[in-house]
């Protein structure tokens, strides 16, 4: 499977690095600049995303192994090995560490307050403590934020629309990201709301995960819904088939589990994040600050049904889901086709009016169905 990345960045916090290229507006480098990468992540996991991040920089005019060095660091799961490689990259001198997730932010915040810190992807930066504001970060981190809580709710929603008798809904998340409470809290709520029973499943390292599923499947769960994790992208291909070996429809959060044959999920582009990283890391050797680069924020979300999925799963998704798609072909970020992947774009308003998802949305239908 495959899944489209038609997505782009708006927002007004951004604006600034939109501007003019700083060539002409800062200094320049003294020498090429060098990056360091950490992820929690594995790099077969993190391909496609470190692809769309060397476009980003290509269009900035840099070439990795000629004006650029970047130097990657991958923890695997191993959480344990985190002090060590952060203080790797601090030994570098690098010029700038980028990173992937909230814990990686913040071993590398923990190693350094000098070193400028781009976080391609995380959660609530503010409730976490990464930075004091959207607008005006502080410190030496700032990035790209997700917007995972204020997208709970409506994930169980979308579930719910695709597969409407339910009850019974495991939820799997990572208890030792700080940022993913929030997440599990909105779905709480979601959840009573919409009268769904829920069994929370902690998975801390990739050895646990057939366990959660063994439990799932002994509680009769009718449903799944994977909260976003930088662990749980590493092991996409696992938590997938997993959930097709439980029979379990899932929802997830990023559409590269799509791509690996899961059902459905509702979220921002991770692909167009790592793009938009590039520009941060080109400001920063020119001598722009983190603390006055701001977070970005998506504003368009993408909702994606993988049809082969839901036949072998014996689902017929509702025509008031599929009534949105409209018939379309397309080259994905992956190379190849779209013949059983439909998609819809969501575009909202301000993340803060959205939150409760109370304000009219404006649909931008994409995609085609087979």
């Amino acid at each position: 499977m495959a899944v489209m990345d038609r997505r782009t960045f708006l927002a007004g916090t951004g604006a600034a690095l939109l501007a003019a290229p700083l060539a002409t507006e800062a200094q320049q480098p003294a020498r090429p600049p060098r990056i360091g990468y950490l992820s929690s992540g594995s790099p077969s996991a993190a391909r496609h995303l470190l692809d769309a991040f060397g476009q980003g920089l290509r269009v900035l005019g840099y070439m990795e192994g000629q004006n650029l060095t970047i130097d990657y660091r991958w923890v695997e799961g191993r959480s344990d090995q985190l002090p060590s490689l952060v203080e790797e990259l601090v030994r570098l001198k690098v010029d700038a560490i980028v990173t992937h997730g909230a814990v990686p932010t913040r071993a590398a915040r923990r190693a350094t307050a000098a070193i400028p810190i781009v976080f391609a992807s995380s959660g609530d930066a503010v409730a976490t403590g990464l930075v004091a504001s959207l607008a005006r970060p502080g410190g030496n981190v700032t990035g790209l934020t997700i917007i995972a809580p204020e997208l709970a709710g409506k994930r169980l929603e979308l579930l719910r629309e695709a597969i409407p008798r339910f009850t019974r809904l495991a939820v799997l998340w990572n208890s030792a990201n700080p940022v993913v409470m929030p997440e599990f809290k909105e779905t709480e709520v979601a959840a009573q709301t919409l009268g769904v029973q829920i069994q929370s499943l902690e998975v801390t390292d990739p050895g646990r995960f057939a366990g959660a599923f063994s439990a799932m499947t002994g509680e009769r769960a009718d449903a799944l819904i994977v909260l976003s994790d930088a662990l749980f992208l590493s092991q996409t291909a696992r938590i997938v088939s997993l959930a097709a070996k439980s029979r379990l429809p899932a929802m997830y959060a990023e559409s590269e589990f799509i791509v690996a044959g899961g059902l459905t999920s509702y979220g921002s582009s991770l692909v167009v994040q790592y793009r938009r990283a590039a520009t941060y890391v080109d400001k920063i050797p020119r001598g722009a600050k983190p603390a006055d680069l701001p977070v970005e924020q998506p504003t368009k979300f993408d909702l994606v049904i993988n049809l082969k999925t839901a036949k072998a799963l014996g689902l017929t998704i509702p025509p008031s889901l599929l009534g949105r798609f409209y018939d379309w072909s397309v080259t994905a970020t992956y190379g190849r086709i779209l013949t059983s992947v439909v998609g819809v774009t969501v575009m909202v308003p301000p993340a803060r009016n959205a939150q409760r998802w109370n304000a009219p949305l404006t649909v931008t239908l994409h995609g085609r169905v087979t």
